[in-house]
């Protein structure tokens, strides 16, 4: 493997092909906006004990990895402030921040454990969560000079305990996989990556790049470089032994990311692009997320890559689909999309987005589960975590509103020339031209209701600039115009529209929202064989046991060369209780829901992949 070169000076050499628009530019409204908004109100301003994951870094923590929730809370709550420059959450974001820094050490260090004893087998993990929530602080909340300061004796800290001999290596830290009888990994020590790729890019300090490089060079797990088995296309779930652990290893490849923009090492880019198409095809199941207990890593409770994608019908499986995993896979969709500026990377978080994620939060968004099912109870809030008084907190928990929070991050974004629209949502997004025209993009529609979206521009006077709209993969049949007049458009593309825009033009685009039938993918289990799913636009249809009794039983669904004509049910139109269709099958009709909106927290089930009949 060809060892980076890279000196002080070489931040962001590589230019994206999309950048995001600033603080506050994108509006979302209506069916996205209704679920961000509960969680910020019910979650980061609700239940959320600040105080609490202070007090681990000030007292010490009863439990590993306690000291990751601080930071994961809080970065969550500062992308939610980027977004709606709420002055509450913002007094809350300063309030906690002010006591987390009242906790460093005199050494620079913020750790739940004395510096005798550093570092212990959760420190750097919980330590990478304390850079992350500080960097999204400073970026996006308040660029105080005291918070830089101490997220740069923070890292020093590290880079005085962590490296070659006499320090202890990076790949020594850690409770992977011996926590579970197996050989050591220590991936999550590793994830310091993309923290310290962040804190160089503002500070251009050659010590954090080193830092970097040397975690790239150790590659990222104390047995198996996982960088250069990305790079000889290695399947994610045979990627670091007996702990190929989904939500880790995504994390590291955020940092690569990171690593790459400064390097331009083109094997970088190698792994990047392998691991993101091997993730793709192989492991992300119909609602976009993936990781599975069966067949491959019983042990790892379902949160290791597990050839997921052909294993989903899998009558074995137990655990699968944790939500750490579903949003650091977006939030990794979104770097390779800004990076490369391809939609596959879009269309997959359109995917999780509309099914996984939301599927995953509590109807009042105070929390998400832990791990999802396609088939049986979807939700399980049972994992790693710590009780706060009669409140649960989880790693999920803290992890699914950074999936919310960054909607409006990705939904509209640009180029050097002009804006990209990602996410088909009601909402408005403010961009300024190359030539500093201001403009407002007006996008209207009910989407994923219907497939009809609008698009106005609105500016004082005319500009040109090129507006790139993302015409997803699953979207055969689209049709799209300007001013009425026809653009021809490719799936799995951006449509590119270059012209000369009067305020008040209008694009119309329709999606093709016929429902489409997809066959079990065969996996290693027989059993698993004999299932059909439904797909509609983005959405992902199940049977509900809360409203069907016979969920689970066998059906022949009725379709045509792929497609099956679906009729709406009684919740179709455009009532925010979810989307209800009734599909014809042999004998009859079977009513089926949209996934993210069936409830199972009343222990009720679901079923996703309909069992065929003899």
């Amino acid at each position: 493997m060809l060892i980076c070169s890279a000196k002080a000076g070489d931040k962001n050499k590589v230019q994206d092909k999309f950048s995001v628009l600033p603080s506050g530019a994108v509006q979302l409204d209506g069916y996205l906006d209704g679920y961000i908004q509960k969680s910020i109100k019910n979650w980061n301003k609700g239940v959320v004990p600040y105080a609490s994951f202070v007090d681990f870094f000030r007292n010490g923590r009863p439990q590993f990895a306690l000291g990751e929730m601080w930071g994961k809370a809080v970065r969550s709550g500062c992308m939610f402030y980027r977004y709606t420059q709420d002055p509450e959450l913002k007094r809350i974001m300063e309030a906690t921040v002010k006591d987390l820094l009242s906790a460093q050490r005199a050494d620079g260090s913020i750790s739940c454990i004395e510096p005798e004893k550093q570092p212990d087998a959760s420190d750097l993990w919980e330590r990478k969560y304390v850079m992350l929530g500080l960097e999204e602080y400073y970026e996006w909340v308040n660029p105080d000079p005291a918070v830089l300061n101490a997220l740069i004796k923070h890292a020093d800290n590290i880079i005085y305990l962590i490296g070659h001999a006499p320090k202890t290596e990076i790949t020594d830290v850690g409770w992977s996989a011996t926590n579970i009888g197996y050989e050591a990994c220590h991936v999550e020590s590793s994830t310091l990556f993309e923290p310290f790729m962040r804190l160089y890019k503002w500070t251009n300090e050659q010590r954090y790049l080193d830092f970097a490089s040397y975690i790239f060079e150790a590659g990222g797990t104390k047995n198996y470089n996982v960088f250069e088995m990305a790079l000889n296309n290695v399947e994610p779930y045979k990627m670091a032994g007996h702990y190929p652990k989904a939500y880790e290893t995504t994390s590291l490849f955020e940092g690569l990311v990171e690593y790459y923009r400064v390097t331009q090492n083109p094997e970088v880019l190698q792994m990047i692009q392998n691991y993101f198409n091997n993730v793709r095809t192989k492991e992300i199941t119909i609602i976009g997320n993936g990781g599975s207990d069966q067949p491959y890593h019983p042990m790892v409770a379902g949160e290791a890559w597990g050839n997921t994608a052909v294993e989903q019908t899998n009558p074995d499986i137990t655990r699968m689909m944790e939500t750490c995993v579903g949003v650091t896979w977006m939030k990794f969709c979104s770097q390779v999309s800004r990076l490369t500026g391809t939609s596959s990377a879009m269309d997959e978080i359109e995917k999780y987005v509309y099914n996984g994620l939301i599927g995953a939060m509590k109807p009042e968004g105070d929390g998400f589960s832990y791990v999802n099912l396609l088939n049986g109870t979807k939700v399980n809030g049972e994992g790693w975590g710590w009780m706060f008084d009669s409140l649960h907190v989880t790693c999920c928990n803290l992890n699914g509103p950074m999936g919310l929070a960054y909607l409006p991050y990705v939904a509209v974004m640009r180029t050097d020339e002009g804006p990209v629209v990602n996410l088909y949502n009601t909402a408005t997004a403010d961009f300024v031209t190359a030539k500093g025209t201001t403009v407002q993009l007006k996008i209207e529609t009910d989407f994923p209701r219907s497939g009809l979206v609008k698009i106005k521009i609105l500016s004082d006077k005319p500009a040109s600039f090129p507006v790139m709209l993302r015409i997803p993969g699953w979207s055969e049949k689209t049709s799209l115009s300007v001013n009425n007049k026809p653009v021809e458009v490719t799936p799995g593309t951006y449509a590119e529209i270059r012209r000369k825009w009067n305020p008040g033009d209008e694009m119309e685009l329709q999606l093709d929202m016929r429902c489409r039938i997809v066959d079990a993918p065969k996996g290693s289990n027989r059993a698993g064989d004999h299932f059909n799913a439904l797909i509609r636009g983005p959405i992902v249809l199940a049977r509900d046991e809360n409203i069907d009794e016979n969920y689970n039983q066998p059906v022949n669904i009725v379709s045509e060369d792929g497609y099956v004509n679906i009729m709406p049910g009684k919740s179709s139109d455009g009532a925010d209780s979810g989307m209800e269709f009734r599909v014809p099958v042999e004998g009859g009709f079977i009513t089926v829901v949209d996934y993210a909106s069936v409830n199972n927290w009343n222990g009720k089930h679901i079923c996703t992949w309909l069992p065929t009949a003899e």
